[in-house]
């Protein structure tokens, strides 16, 4: 049987929603059912169609002297580039804005919470912090910007542990200082017009590792400039920090060099496990994954064998490195969640002889950083928005085909790899890209790549070349 949040002090009081998608629609319906009075809102009109019609109320036009708050969901600018109207209008009133976060931890105060953010590898790192918290026992619930809207989820009992992905957007729509244990994995450049640059990025991914108190646990990835220098600014300060890494050994840490976790915490290093022989965290970045999930766990009250028994039993994350069939000797990867270069370079770095299927929205920089990888490219194909860009950037340097749409970029993967027959061989989408030109979103994609290959793996079943 299912229960529904209820969030306090609201009973009786005007609260304007924006944004209805699936973050806005569940504080719209969550917000209702704690007894206020919701003023709901989407620019755009299908969009409204998620909440009652005597709810519409567009906050832009709206009287600022009656609400009590404003609860953006988190894709809605409400500083850079520009804010939206309805945020304007609520700032110059002295109204506050917020978001599903913050109303979750306001209707369950008392309960833990882990919180991953990083720029890559936060909805791997949640779900395997998830998995070895459920395998080992805790009553857990999943969501934030990963899965389900944070107020889909259900209450938990007072031992219960949130555990959230949380956005640089929805950071900055949370006030307070919600997490038990942190987690920052890794900042490199995205989404810099909405923060109005680097360091707008930098102190709005920060935000998480705001102590909660001295028993607060903050995990820093210090494998790059940008955490180094977070590190070394905050280790002193009262949120306890402890640095992980996959480079070096971290004192007072916890790092995997070649994929050995060791454990430093305590003084003496203890040898925790090889996480090499994973099959479901592939890579140096998935040891990070492993590094930070295995702090929090254990922050969490779980014993080492416990997480290396959930680290073993981890399934993997969809989009993500998600193998989805193999056909002759060619393994068909879905990497759907690359939607930039750094994160494509995860991949990239797992493989050789790719038949690597690129593009849609293109982020800044588009392949310049992946030309180091390159070599370990046997063929590129090209869709979306992003193909003229990425044909000169991949220039001479690899064989590459202008697709135009994912059914023909698999279509032309899959004949050449077949013929190609080179044994460990990858049909690879791993786009460095965003989807919205093409798809609704990544998962749209992933999923759209799935049903192709699992078309071609039944024709070769039935011997159908």
């Amino acid at each position: 049987m299912t229960r529904s949040l209820r969030i306090p002090d609201v009973a009786g009081k005007i609260v304007a929603v924006l944004g209805l998608g699936r973050t806005g629609a569940a504080t719209a319906a969550a917000l209702a059912a704690s007894g206020a009075t919701v003023w709901a809102w989407d620019d755009n009109e299908k969009a409204r169609g998620a909440v009652p019609a005597e709810m519409l109320v567009d906050p832009a036009q709206a009287d600022w002297r009656l609400p009590e708050m404003l609860v953006m969901s988190p894709g809605i600018p409400h500083t850079h580039p520009a804010p939206h109207p309805a945020a304007a209008a609520a700032k110059s009133a002295g109204k506050p804005l917020i978001g599903d976060i913050e109303l979750l931890y306001r209707a369950m105060p008392n309960r833990r919470y882990v919180g991953i953010t990083g720029t890559n590898g936060k909805s791997t790192t949640t779900t395997l912090i998830a998995h070895i918290l459920r395998q080992g026992g805790k009553a857990i619930e999943v969501g934030g910007n990963l899965g389900q809207a944070a107020l889909s989820l259900q209450p938990l009992p007072g031992d219960g542990i949130y555990v959230l992905e949380l956005s640089s957007y929805q950071l900055e729509l949370t006030p307070t200082p919600i997490c038990d244990v942190a987690v920052l994995l890794n900042i490199t450049p995205d989404h810099l017009s909405r923060h109005g640059g680097m360091d707008g990025y930098i102190d709005a991914k920060a935000l998480i590792l705001r102590p909660k108190g001295r028993s607060s646990i903050g995990v820093l990835g210090v494998d790059d400039q940008f955490c180094r220098d977070l590190f070394a600014r905050l280790k002193d300060g009262a949120r306890k920090l402890i640095p992980i890494s996959v480079e070096r050994e971290v004192a007072g840490g916890v790092d995997a060099i070649g994929g050995q976790l060791v454990d430093r915490t305590g003084g003496a290093p203890i040898a925790v496990m090889d996480l090499s022989t994973i099959a479901t965290l592939p890579g140096s970045h998935n040891w990070q994954n492993a590094a930070a999930a295995y702090v929090a766990a254990r922050a969490m009250g779980l014993d080492r064998a416990a997480i290396v028994a959930g680290l073993r039993t981890y399934p993997g994350l969809a989009h993500r490195q998600e193998l989805i069939a193999t056909i002759g000797s060619v393994r068909y990867v879905n990497d759907s969640k690359a939607t930039n270069a750094d994160a494509a370079s995860k991949a990239l770095v797992c493989y050789d002889d790719i038949y690597w299927i690129i593009g849609g929205q293109a982020k800044e920089g588009g392949l310049t950083s992946l030309e180091k990888l390159f070599p370990r490219v046997r063929h590129a194909y090209l869709i979306g928005e992003a193909s003229a860009l990425f044909a000169r950037q991949l220039g001479i340097a690899v064989r590459h085909t202008q697709c135009g749409t994912l059914d023909k970029a698999v279509a032309a993967a899959h004949a050449l790899a077949q013929r190609d027959r080179k044994p460990g061989a990858v049909v690879l989408l791993s786009p460095a890209c965003a989807s919205w030109d093409q798809y609704a979103n990544f998962e749209a994609r992933g999923d759209h790549f799935r049903k192709l290959v699992l078309e071609l793996s039944a024709q070769a079943g039935k011997g159908v070349a």
